[in-house]
Formats: C-alpha cells, sequence, structure tokens
C-alpha cells in the first residue's frame, strides 16, 4: 500500500464525507437550531412579559385591596355614626318619655292632692259643723248653711 495513495484516499472520502454532510444534513439541523433558538427567544420575551404582567397585577392587586380597605373603613363609618344617631334618638325618646311620664304622675299627683284637699274640706266642714252643735248644743241644718259652709272649706 501505498502511503500516498492512501491518504488521497481518504482525503477525497473526507471532503465526500463533508460535502455529503453539507448538502443534506447540515440544513436539517440548522433548521432544527434556528427552530430552537426562535422557541428560546419567544420563550424568554414571554418570560419577560409574564413578569411584568406579574407585576402589574401586584400593583393593581394592591390598588384593589387599598380601595376595599377605603371601602370597609367608610362602611364602619358609616354604621358607627347610625349607630350613635339611633343610641342618641333612643336616648332623646326615652327622655321625651321619661318627661311625659313625669308629667302624668304630676297631673295625678295635682288631681290627688286637690282630691285629698276636697275631701278634707268635706271632713273640716264636718268637724266644724260638730264642734258647732256641741258648742252651741243645737243642731247646725248643713244643708240650710252648705253655701257657707262651701266657703268655711274654700278659706281653709
Amino acid at each position: 500500500m501505498n502511503f500516498n495513495l492512501t491518504l488521497i484516499g481518504q482525503t477525497i472520502a473526507m471532503v465526500f464525507f463533508v460535502w455529503f454532510t453539507m448538502k443534506y444534513i447540515w440544513p436539517h439541523i440548522m433548521n432544527a437550531i434556528e427552530a430552537r433558538q426562535v422557541a428560546i427567544a419567544d420563550g424568554l420575551a414571554a418570560a419577560e412579559r409574564g413578569q411584568t404582567s406579574l407585576a402589574n397585577a401586584k400593583t393593581e392587586a394592591d390598588q384593589i385591596i387599598a380601595a376595599a380597605r377605603e371601602q370597609a373603613r367608610s362602611i364602619l363609618d358609616q354604621a358607627q355614626s347610625r349607630a350613635n344617631g339611633i343610641v342618641e334618638a333612643a336616648k332623646s325618646e326615652g327622655e321625651a318619655e321619661k318627661q311625659r311620664r313625669l308629667e302624668s304622675a304630676r297631673a295625678e299627683v295635682e288631681v290627688e292632692i286637690n282630691r285629698a284637699r276636697d275631701e278634707l274640706r268635706a271632713q273640716v266642714a264636718a268637724i266644724a259643723v260638730a264642734g258647732a252643735e256641741r258648742i252651741l248644743a243645737r243642731e247646725i241644718d248643713a244643708n240650710a248653711h252648705r253655701d257657707l259652709l262651701d266657703r268655711l272649706a274654700a278659706e281653709l
């Protein structure tokens, strides 16, 4: 075997192998690599958009939570003021009811006092008539002297 012929044969085989690989195999490999590069670039872009979207969503969620807290605080303030209003209304209604009952009781006491005075006047008049009967030792006609006894009772 000749060393030069072997070297030439191997060179021709290598050139043929490189040409065959470049012509039929290399385009498929390059297409796969380019497709993979595009997929990776799309994935990175999507991840970046996802990060941006996540940051926006967090900001929006914080704003919604703050608005909800403010609304809840407003509702609580309204409920508290409504409760205070109801308590104040109940107090004023209770005070009015107390005043009404107090006036009613005062009027009732006044009526009782007047009735007791009238009763007392009648009893005093009866006692006065009885005393006058004993003093005069004769009977005084109460019906005949009713006007005089009424004036006497009114003066007492």
